[in-house]
């Protein structure tokens, strides 16, 4: 991927690390039975390399996951270099056997996934970093628009030199009212907020550490759980959660995170964070940490073993979790950013 993210990687090392007893049990001396991670109400059966692959099709980085209202997986991937298919984007039924692919123009850049309903009907929402676009789409890879370069926004005006700062959006977040918020995590660490025509409102955060600035504003989601809704940013580079009004004015930090990648919520109000820190973090609805699940975070190796075969993955463990999503029973699918694709449902138990 980009030479920001592994400069990110590398500032991890200094970042805080908040360990958890999370793995109870291991596969046994013949392999046969699978790991178990997590306590009492949030414990998880993991099933590594979970969903039927077709032979034609290998991952590349795998970096979204969504469910639909089917119960149908969406695992968007950037294509592996030897895949004879270039589809990014691979969908399975809720037993892990093979629906359809398609996403051919994603290859390489597939990012950032999220799936919306507006009205009747179920829409995608794409983030590409190599082609610097956010994409509607249909469940069956249909575009309807697409958002590139902001060039409404003062911040994006070329400079007296005429050259313009660096665009790459990572993930976004759509509100109740249906405006969407990109987050400019490998570009200039902004946030653009758009109308949900795609009409464009304004521009807010920017590279810094203060409160209301962001460096990768990597994933996002709008929090409805409480009396007034309010953004979420997975601040990544600066190893924190933070929260902005809906018109973009900061409103506090959320600790217990390492690399914080995106956010998903289940109906309880518990939310899932995948870490690119080597593991998954449970919150609860007050966000609080309730579980950091097959946390390997301590070795800090993450990035090296990332490049490696699939055998070199621990089980239980993660590697760099990238995305996360609840399924409408409660289990979790986390997929991750290793060269030949990860993908781990968790099963509740």
């Amino acid at each position: 991927m980009t030479n920001t993210r592994r400069d990110f990687l590398k500032a991890a090392g200094a970042a805080p690390i908040f360990l958890g007893p999370t793995l109870l049990g291991m596969t046994n001396k013949s392999g046969s039975a699978k790991p178990v991670l997590g306590s009492d109400d949030h414990t998880y059966e993991v099933t590594h390399d979970w969903g039927e692959l077709p032979a034609n099709i290998k991952y590349g980085n795998t970096h979204g996951v969504c469910e639909d209202s089917q119960g149908h997986i969406y695992v968007h991937h950037t294509v592996n270099a030897t895949s004879e298919s270039f589809d990014s984007m691979v969908v399975f039924d809720q037993d892990g056997k093979f629906v359809k692919s398609w996403g051919k123009d994603f290859k390489g850049g597939a990012h950032g996934l999220h799936i919306h309903t507006e009205g009747t009907n179920e829409f995608l929402y794409l983030c590409d970093t190599k082609r610097a676009l956010v994409v509607k789409t249909t469940l069956a890879g249909e575009e309807l628009f697409t958002l590139d370069y902001p060039l409404e926004s003062e911040a994006y005006k070329p400079g007296a030199d005429g050259k313009r700062i660096k665009y790459s959006p990572t993930n976004l977040a759509t509100a109740p009212n249906g405006d969407l918020y990109v987050g400019d995590g490998y570009g200039s660490s902004y946030i653009n907020q758009y109308t949900k025509d795609g009409k464009y409102i304004r521009t807010f955060g920017g590279k810094g550490k203060e409160a209301g600035q962001l460096d990768c504003p990597h994933g996002l989601i709008v929090d409805t759980r409480g009396k007034d809704p309010v953004l979420m940013v997975a601040d990544r580079a600066n190893h924190r959660i933070q929260t902005f009004t809906l018109d973009g004015k900061h409103i506090a930090f959320i600790d217990g995170t390492n690399l914080p990648c995106h956010f998903n919520f289940y109906k309880n109000g518990d939310s899932v964070i995948p870490d690119l820190g080597a593991r998954v973090t449970l919150i609860d609805r007050n966000n609080k940490v309730i579980e950091n699940l097959g946390d390997d975070s301590a070795a800090n190796k993450w990035n090296e073993t990332r490049k490696l075969t699939r055998d070199a993955f621990t089980p239980g463990k993660f590697v760099c979790p990238h995305g996360a999503c609840f399924d409408h029973e409660g289990n979790i699918f986390v997929v991750e950013w290793v060269e030949v694709g990860r993908v781990s449902k968790l099963r509740k138990v």
